[in-house]
Formats: structure tokens, sequence, C-alpha cells
């Protein structure tokens, strides 16, 4: 699995704590015991033959009911386990730092591992087993090995410097005359970005890219372009005294809860959705 997920066994023995060529030889007896080739090796990556595949899909299921005993390992003071959750940075709607506060307090034997990417890396994190538990934002189309559970949604506001001769009559027209500030592709703010910009059939230049909210709202204040963001980064502090105008059309900044399709959630997650929902109303109605 391991292997499969990094397609390369240098990261693969990194991520395992192992050596690269005990690796090597226990996938190569592995092959031998089941006389056939499960990996597909070139210099620049490794992937499953069709065997592969078939043998990772019933090693997914294995590892994940071999999960799955831990909820017996419980007893009278609670859940106990690990959770590994991720989300994006910066969210404004879902904190993830005050609701694992509040969690470790409930279960502090649940050891928690907390990752922050963007939302496409995460889905396919969790897609791959590697996450029990998302924070995502975006489109959000999770695609295939996903289930979506919806927090909510804000509509996109486009995001000038103060001085900046914004006219919201004059969208989306005036747009395509615009240098935009934004963060990488597989953001969710991003995604959502391109997507609006592609339902208006205008063409924008992305002059700045940059990884995280509070560069790119510093760079707006310098006049180094206009962005586009969800509403709740116009409320944080440090957009002060910049302006902004909804963005028109249909396309919305979505906030969920992403988890795996087919596999039982833990002990450990089933708490933090309990906690979750007790914070923030969840709609599992178009998972």
């Amino acid at each position: 699995m391991a292997v499969c997920e990094e397609e390369h066994f240098t990261r693969a023995a990194e991520y395992l704590g192992i050596t690269q060529s005990g690796l090597s030889a226990s996938i190569r007896a592995l092959e031998r015991d089941l006389d056939a080739q499960l990996l597909l090796r070139t210099t620049r990556r490794v992937s499953p033959t069709p065997t592969g595949r078939l043998l990772l899909a019933e090693a997914q299921s294995i590892l994940a009911a071999t999960d799955g005993l831990r909820e017996l390992v419980t007893d009278d003071h609670g859940v106990r386990g690990t959770l590994s959750l991720g989300t994006e940075q910066c969210m404004g709607v879902v904190e993830a730092a005050p609701l694992l506060h509040e969690y470790r307090e409930r279960h502090p034997e649940v050891a928690i591992n907390l990752q922050q990417a963007a939302t496409g890396q995460l889905l396919d994190l969790v897609r791959a087993g590697r996450l029990d538990a998302t924070l995502v934002a975006g489109p959000l189309d999770a695609g295939e090995g996903v289930r979506l559970l919806r927090i909510t949604e804000e509509p996109l506001m486009l995001l000038t410097s103060a001085d900046h001769p914004v006219d919201g009559a004059a969208l989306p027209s005036a747009l395509s005359e615009e240098e935009y500030v934004d963060l990488h592709p597989g953001w969710g703010a991003r995604d959502c970005a391109d997507r609006a910009f592609a339902d208006f059939g205008i063409v924008r230049r992305v002059a700045l890219e940059v990884n995280d909210v509070y560069t790119l709202l510093d760079l707006v204040h310098r006049g180094m372009g206009v962005a586009v963001v969800p509403r709740p980064v116009t409320r944080k502090p440090q957009a002060a005294g910049l302006r902004s105008v909804a963005l028109p059309g249909p396309t919305r900044w979505r906030v969920a809860l992403a988890l795996p399709e087919a596999a039982r959630s833990s002990a450990a997650t089933r708490a933090f959705l309990h906690l979750l929902g007790e914070k923030h109303p969840i709609d599992d109605s178009h998972c």
C-alpha cells in the first residue's frame, strides 16, 4: 500500500521507517510467493499492475478492518485510539485548533495527528486511507471514494486595495482587465475562482501565487493585484481597509467534512463528528 500511495520506493521506505533495500526485498518476496508481478517499475515512478490493483484494494479493506479492532480497546474512561485529521489553512468558518482543543479535553486518551494541505491533496489522502477525516473547501466535487458532509457555503468576493476603482456594476466584464493574486491550484478558494471565471468565459492572469491567505492579503494591500476570495476572508483583521464586492455567478465556496466512502469510521472519528455537529450543523443529504 505504501509503495502504491507514494509511487516511489524511496519515499515509501521513508514513510515506513525501513530501508529501501528491505522494502524492495519484501515486495520481490511477495511477488514470488503469489507468482505474479504486482508493480511496474520505471526510473521515475512505480505503479501497480492490474493484479497489483486487485491486491491493493483487498489490502486496504484488510487494514481498515484491522483498524476497526481498535474500537474494542475502550474502557469506562472513554474513547481511545488515533484521530488523523486534515484541514486547509485559515478556513474562517470551521477552525481545527479550537475543535481539537475541546476534543482533547473530552478524549485525552486519543492520539491526534493533524495535517494541513490543499483540499485536492487532502481528498487524495482520504481516498488512500491516510486520513480518517478532513475539513475541505471549494466547489467540492469529491469524486469516487469520498463522501462529504456539508457544513456551509459562502459567496465569492472580489477583493482590492483601498484606492482601487472597483465598480460592482461593471462586473464581470471588467474582470478581464485585472491582474490577480491567488493561492496555488488545488486550494479550495483557487478552485472556486477558476470555476467562476470559466463560467464567465474570461481568461484571467494570475500574476502572483502564494501559499497562505495572509501573504495574499498583504499583496492586495500593496496594490500588487486583486484577489477572488470567499467572504470569510474579507472579515479577517488583516483585510481591514480593503474593498470588496460580491462576485456575480452561481459559484459558491463550500465547506465540508470528507470521509472515506466505504470504510466504517472509528470510535475516535465518530467522537470528532459528534463534537463538530455540536458546533456546526452538518448536512449529509448530498453525500
